[in-house]
């Protein structure tokens, strides 16, 4: 593992630096804030920046103190089975700083790939475990990006689901097992026009934003000077960024410090699940998530407890990707009741 102080550097369009699709940055900052949301789902067409936002927020975010394992394993826990050993054995954990970065998941990934592999002849001969390594390994205390993900097949979506709600990786094979954590912002991104998730999987992902080409001439303008100006230079285009890149990377760590502090009075409860009920969503995983991101977003403007506005800023996209739809029901409808239960707020 690369310890930061070793990293090349690395030429990142800034997070603040990107115009427009506020929505999707919003989503992405309060799963960063409280990684127990769920990740986001994204929604769109192809060329509307997905994977540079969520790289750009990765880079703009400090350094994380981990152990110097395999697995990135936080200090405070939990531990993976080699640090476990360590730690019987009364030896330190040694500890470093490193980067998020977004890990990218292929699209024909296997199990083993994805989950890690347990070396059966070398634990015969010796007596002793040997894990390789997967994806979730290197995923942990990361972003993990999966382009297209509703052409994943569906029991590696389920495998990593999984991991995702129970934050650690547990691999078995012929009695002998291995366990490290796995928690990270999942994000994937589909265009519906290319097949549908199933709803339970769907319903696994905290939020859903939508994403599309900006159609205003002057955002398109601004975009493209933006981005010419820091391909020609970009050490200055970031220079001139940094101030506000330092101020949004702060606010950031204090929402996540204060993030337990944020009151949640009994008046919100109440309108949640108002909502919810009159949407006849089905289980409590919506309510639950609404609550934690209205949570995550008071923490970032500071408040001391969640309000209406709060509720009204992210109910769309907790809600959007929940909405019940029937045979030949139009999906357009329900949206429709949705707004206007928000604004009803």
């Amino acid at each position: 593992m690369e310890r930061e102080d070793e990293k090349p550097f690395r030429v990142i369009y800034p997070f603040t630096a990107i115009v427009d699709q506020e929505e999707l940055k919003l989503a992405l900052i309060l799963n960063v804030i409280d990684p127990l949301i769920g990740g986001v789902l994204i929604m769109g067409e192809k060329g509307t920046g997905k994977s540079t936002v969520v790289r750009a927020l990765a880079d703009l975010l400090p350094p994380l103190e981990v152990i110097n394992c395999p697995f990135r394993c936080s200090p405070h826990g939990p531990y993976c089975d080699l640090c476990k050993e360590k730690l019987e054995r009364g030896e330190p954990l040694e500890k470093i700083k490193v980067k998020m970065e977004m890990v990218e998941l292929p699209l024909g990934i296997t199990e083993d790939r994805l989950l890690g592999s347990i070396d059966l002849e070398y634990a015969l001969i010796t007596g002793k475990k040997k894990f390789e390594p997967g994806l979730l390994a290197r995923a942990n205390q990361n972003f993990l990006y999966i382009d297209e993900v509703n052409l994943l097949e569906d029991h590696i979506v389920d495998l990593l689901l999984d991991s995702a709600a129970m934050g650690i990786n547990r691999v078995e094979r012929e009695g002998i097992s291995f366990t490290h954590p796995a928690r990270f912002v999942l994000v994937g991104t589909m265009n519906p026009e290319e097949g549908e998730l199933r709803p339970q999987f769907l319903d696994r992902f905290g939020l859903c934003v939508e994403v599309h080409a900006i159609k205003d001439k002057e955002l398109r303008k601004e975009i493209l000077k933006r981005r010419l100006s820091f391909d020609t230079d970009p050490e200055s285009f970031i220079n001139l960024w940094r101030k506000e890149q330092e101020n949004l990377a702060k606010k950031i760590y204090l929402a996540k410090e204060n993030l337990s502090k944020v009151k949640v009075p009994e008046e919100i409860y109440e309108k949640v699940v108002e909502i919810t009920t009159e949407l006849k969503l089905d289980g409590h995983r919506g309510d639950l998530t609404w609550i934690k991101a209205s949570r995550a977003l008071a923490s970032l403007e500071g408040k001391e407890k969640i309000t209406k506005e709060e509720l009204k800023r992210t109910g769309l996209m907790v809600l959007r990707h929940r909405l019940k739809r029937l045979p030949f029901e139009d999906i357009e409808r329900e949206k429709e009741r949705l707004y206007e239960l928000l604004e009803r707020l």
